[in-house]
């Protein structure tokens, strides 16, 4: 089973469950490890597709609704399994991001890769390129660690496991001997007041710091963070040179960021 396919199921477990599930339940439906699930769950609910719970999960309303609207939809069109649908459609639209993305970045340039699902794509795309890409994502060094082109500085810190990421202040004190060309930003979501927010007080000034350490700033948020959740700010869509996002995104607020001179790429 691919990890889409089963992220899907969990997403699918839990409407079966009445919206909420512990990670041991999850484990026992889809056999596999609960060390499995919990990783899972962790980037299910960065997505916004659930909410991660202490022992397990709950299904949120948007969630809910979104999920259902795609399920009737795919049923009508294809008569597929609803969820694996939903699943395909979310990694393309991310596919989508991370090709558009990686266009910005210039040979022998300096970048730096924020945590999340989309900044691997990215580091994928840039396989093969003379650049230099720096990252507290243990998924970007999965991506990049074979790669004899790509010059690759992993970030020191202290290993958070569920997130896949390096945090702390030794990660913090890093960033500041840092001088980067581009980075890539992720976020939790984006005010229609066009303030760029994050729900994770360990991540965020971590974010900050990488933000500080670059040129240019190029924010990676699908329409689903348009507001999304975070009361974190990290910075405004003013600060923001590039936004990458997909179609559905809020109008005005991406007016904001036309209005500051941002740059929007819709993928």
């Amino acid at each position: 089973m691919t990890s889409s396919k089963r992220r899907a199921r969990i997403v699918k477990s839990l409407r079966v469950a009445g919206g909420v599930a512990s990670v041991r339940e999850l484990a026992d439906r889809l056999q596999v490890s609960e060390s499995t699930i919990r990783r899972d769950l962790t980037l299910l609910d960065r997505d916004g597709e659930l909410i991660r719970t202490y022992g397990g999960a709950a299904l949120s309303l948007r969630a809910s609704s979104l999920r259902a609207s795609t399920a009737a939809t795919a049923e009508k069109a294809v008569g597929e399994e609803p969820f694996d649908v939903a699943a395909s459609h979310d990694m393309a639209m991310k596919e989508a991001m991370a090709a558009r993305a990686a266009e910005l970045v210039a040979d022998d340039s300096v970048v730096v890769l924020d945590i999340g699902t989309s900044t691997p794509l990215i580091a994928r795309r840039l396989r093969g390129r003379p650049v230099t890409v720096i990252t507290s994502n243990v998924a970007v060094l999965d991506e990049l660690r074979d790669d004899d082109t790509v010059r690759l500085v992993m970030l020191g810190g202290v290993l958070r496991r569920n997130y896949q990421s390096m945090v702390g202040s030794l990660t913090e004190t890093a960033l500041r001997q840092i001088s980067a060309d581009l980075v890539f930003l992720s976020c939790t979501g984006v005010r229609a007041s066009g303030h760029v927010v994050d729900d994770m007080a360990v991540e965020t000034p971590i974010k900050q710091a990488m933000i500080e350490a670059a040129d240019r700033v190029a924010l990676v948020a699908a329409a689903t963070k348009f507001p999304g959740t975070g009361s974190l700010r990290l910075c405004s869509l003013s600060d923001v040179d590039v936004l990458v996002t997909t179609a559905g995104a809020d109008p005005q607020t991406l007016d904001i960021c036309h209005q500051a001179g941002g740059t929007v790429i819709q993928a």
